[in-house]
Formats: C-alpha cells, structure tokens, sequence
C-alpha cells in the first residue's frame, strides 16, 4: 500500500497524520543500505522483546534511531527553507490541511 505523500514530498499521511518521508537527496545505495539497517534494526529489537532482553532491546532501539536520523526521517528537518517539522501532526491541522481535505475523501467539509 503507498500511502499519500504532501505535494513537497516532506510527509506521508497515515491514518491522517503526518510522518517524514526520507530525504531524496541522498544517493540510492546509501538509502538502500539505510533501508536494510533499519529493518535488521527492527527485527533484532523484536527478536529482543519475545526474548524478554531488555538491554538488547535498547541496543536496537538505537540502532533504528541511528537508521531514521541517517535516513532524514528524524533528527534535524533535511530542507533547508526554515519551514517547521510537522511530524506526528494531523494533517487536518497543519498547513496541508486543504491538500489533505482533497486527497482523503473521508474528511467532511463543515461550515
């Protein structure tokens, strides 16, 4: 499933709130190699929790924060125009809101 993505290509919407897309500025294999240690990341800290290992779980969290920051999806925004990071925001509140109202047609419009 792909899921809307803002007309910069800043976020993607799920269930109606904004999260920060990767930056597109970087070059296809490091976002591949990024990708890959993200999901190893996030195999490891479920491997982790069923294991009830808390301190590799830890270990693994910061591994996944280290793959989203190096990726652009966390950390410091990655445009460079000062505008806000709206992560975690919905999208009905942001200024995306009349982009967002186009694109979702479960949102009513009310006066």
């Amino acid at each position: 499933m792909r899921y809307p993505t803002t007309p910069d290509g800043r976020y993607f919407v799920v269930r109606g709130r904004l999260w920060r897309c990767s930056n597109p500025a970087l070059p296809e294999a490091a976002r591949a190699a990024l990708t890959r240690e993200l999901m190893s990341a996030r195999r490891a800290k479920g491997v982790a929790m069923r294991a009830g290992d808390s301190a590799a779980k830890e270990a693994a969290r910061t591994r996944v924060d280290a793959a989203k920051v190096a990726l652009g999806e966390r950390g410091p925004p990655w445009w460079t125009d000062g505008a806000p990071d709206l992560t975690r925001r919905m999208a009905a509140n942001t200024p995306y809101a009349d982009w967002w109202a186009t694109t979702n047609p479960s949102v009513v419009e009310t006066a």
